[in-house]
């Protein structure tokens, strides 16, 4: 059985299931993974500053007690400059959210690559290779740090 179509929505800021019909529409699991990865928040680290001062660490509630939390720190970027510096942390924080992928033996390896697109918009190449194949995802998120 195949995971739930997520639809990105890069302009708002969320993903969504997509339906064929009445049903949810059946998917790329990987893909889905990744997804869930990049645009669930984990659990801020106890030494991350928290961009709008609220020391609310986010994260999942089940998460707690747990060696590997769901998702990504790329919500701690919210409010950062477009800089150099920025996309390596957003290539940090993506490439530890996607090694649970590895460490599973889902994938073998991720090749990723992040860029500003344009002003106000970060996106990251991410390919997964497994068993001889591959398998390209392009992520865009909409950006609201300062310039």
């Amino acid at each position: 059985m195949s995971d739930t179509t997520i639809i990105w929505n890069p302009s708002q800021g969320y993903g969504d299931w997509s339906l064929d019909g009445s049903q949810l529409q059946a998917g790329d699991d990987l893909q889905t993974a990744v997804y869930i990865s990049l645009f669930t928040d984990r659990v801020a680290n106890t030494d991350d500053v928290i961009p709008d001062g609220s020391n609310d660490p986010r994260g999942w509630w089940a998460d707690a007690g747990e060696d590997v939390p769901i998702g990504s720190r790329l919500w701690l970027l919210s409010r950062s400059k477009q800089t150099t510096e920025t996309l390596n942390r957003a290539k940090d924080y993506i490439v530890e959210a996607v090694q649970w992928l590895i460490d599973d033996g889902v994938v073998g390896r991720f090749d990723i690559t992040v860029e500003w697109t344009r002003a106000s918009m970060l996106g990251a190449n991410i390919v997964a290779y497994s068993n001889g194949s591959k398998s390209s995802m392009q992520f865009f998120w909409t950006w609201n740090g300062g310039n």
